[in-house]
């Protein structure tokens, strides 16, 4: 049992691979820029796919930061929400499940962007050819029993956001398995019925990573993977995400 202490945190980061991101935002660049402005903990999630993550874990040792893998999916009824795994191997096989039930609208990188993965050194490895802000064959009912299934949790993205969120599609914060729920300010001007708050970047280009942080209360040695092959510690996250101040 580690002693705890405030890690500065963001569980929502884009990088090239999301079709509205810039294209530098390479896993290195968008790490960079995350270290410097002092980021402990971090999350990559793309739209509907993990495939930038294999990189980010590869690179995040030599910032300091500790890798929370995920997505920010596409519910069937537009709400995104962050589906986030401490294993790199859960968040991937989530990764192709997820493609499998994508909607099948090809990406046209002239007109919505480019869909891009890379390696840790910036190289292209190649580009996903469905666009990936279409919707998931899922829906927010079901969104977090089938992370669960592969060891992951949930979080409703900025829910007071009047787009693509449950109050912009549901008009209420439902009811749900989340771990928290993502606020692009606290206190926010929707009843999110006392589910621990946190807020997140939402970054799509480098000058916004990192820019709404917040304080996660955590013990780094439980959190930190130790070595190749192995994770950060599901509970402590959670339980971390747990200790977080409450709504109304």
């Amino acid at each position: 049992m580690g002693t705890r202490m405030a890690l500065l945190t963001d569980l929502h980061c884009h990088s090239c691979l999301s079709p509205c991101a810039t294209l530098e935002m390479s896993p290195r660049l968008v790490l960079r820029t995350a270290a410097a402005k002092g980021l402990r903990v971090m999350a990559l999630t793309d739209h509907n796919s993990s495939l930038n993550c294999p990189a980010f874990a590869k690179l995040c040792p030599s910032f300091g930061v500790v890798p929370i893998f995920g997505m920010e999916a596409n519910t069937s009824e537009e709400i995104h929400v962050l589906c986030l795994f401490t294993s790199l191997e859960a968040c991937l096989d989530f990764d192709r499940y997820a493609r499998s039930i994508l909607a099948p609208f090809p990406n046209d990188p002239a007109k919505t962007g480019d869909q891009v993965w890379v390696d840790e050194d910036d190289n292209v490895e190649g580009e996903v050819e469905n666009y990936l802000l279409a919707t998931l064959a899922l829906s927010v009912e079901e969104i977090g029993a089938k992370a669960a299934e592969y060891s992951g949790i949930v979080i409703p993205a900025h829910v007071d956001r009047p787009a693509f969120s449950m109050t912009s599609q549901l008009g209420v914060v439902a009811r749900g398995p989340w771990a928290a729920l993502e606020c692009v300010r606290i206190p926010p001007a929707v009843d999110t019925l006392g589910y621990p708050l946190i807020t997140s970047s939402d970054s799509h280009c480098p000058e916004h990573v990192a820019r709404r942080p917040f304080w996660l209360d955590a013990a780094l040695e439980e959190l930190q993977p130790r070595g190749p092959g192995t994770e950060a510690d599901m509970a402590a996250f959670a339980g971390a995400l747990a200790r977080r101040p409450a709504g109304h």
